[in-house]
């Protein structure tokens, strides 16, 4: 089921996802669910606060940036499966140069910007069957991962622009907040029906 994508001014976006165990209810058609409504909206990635769950659960699928004529043959290899379930996930450390990349978000359409993150990440997490994984990954795969263990922890791209920026931004972050906005999937507005 294709599930309303929650908008940018909703405090679920702000609230630190809780762990969750294999007996959180119904977890195998959520998990469906969020893959369902990612795919529909053409994203890469979505976090459960994206669609309204207080919870440390996100989806991946970077196949599409194996495509990227600018990825390594090491890079292709490894988005060309990156396709997963990340149930309690954890970066343990982060290395490398920083380095700029254009990120939007389906919880605020239309806005990209460059955000600067740490090259390569060590992460721990466990998958859809809560078997544990320890895994490293660089470049795209480790940007996509970041952006999504940032919205289990309430944090939003937007929150890592200049000041400068975030005030350029402020109002079409408000009508975002408030339903003013033409997106192409289903959205949730927190806002929509305050002045």
């Amino acid at each position: 089921m294709i599930l309303p994508v929650v908008a940018y001014g909703d405090p679920v976006l702000r609230k630190v996802g809780k762990e969750i165990d294999k007996d959180y209810p119904e977890l195998s058609t959520l998990i469906a669910n969020m893959w369902e409504t990612m795919e529909n909206a053409n994203g890469v990635g979505l976090a459960a606060p994206q669609i309204g769950k207080s919870i440390r659960l996100f989806v991946i699928d970077a196949t599409p940036f194996a495509d990227d004529e600018e990825a390594t043959p090491e890079e292709i290899e490894v988005l060309s499966s990156f396709r997963k379930v990340f149930i309690n996930a954890k970066i343990e450390s982060e290395e490398g140069d920083e380095w700029a990349f254009e990120e939007g978000c389906l919880s605020i359409p239309e806005i990209r910007e460059e955000v600067w993150r740490n090259e390569t990440i060590h992460v721990t997490y466990q998958d859809e069957n809560f078997k544990t994984h320890k895994a490293t990954y660089s470049g795209l795969a480790a940007r996509v991962f970041q952006h999504e263990y940032d919205h289990i922890d309430g944090v939003l791209f937007t929150d890592k622009l200049s000041s400068l920026k975030k005030r350029l931004l402020k109002k079409k972050l408000e009508n975002i907040s408030k339903g003013k906005i033409g997106a192409d999937y289903r959205m949730r507005y927190f806002n929509a029906k305050r002045k």
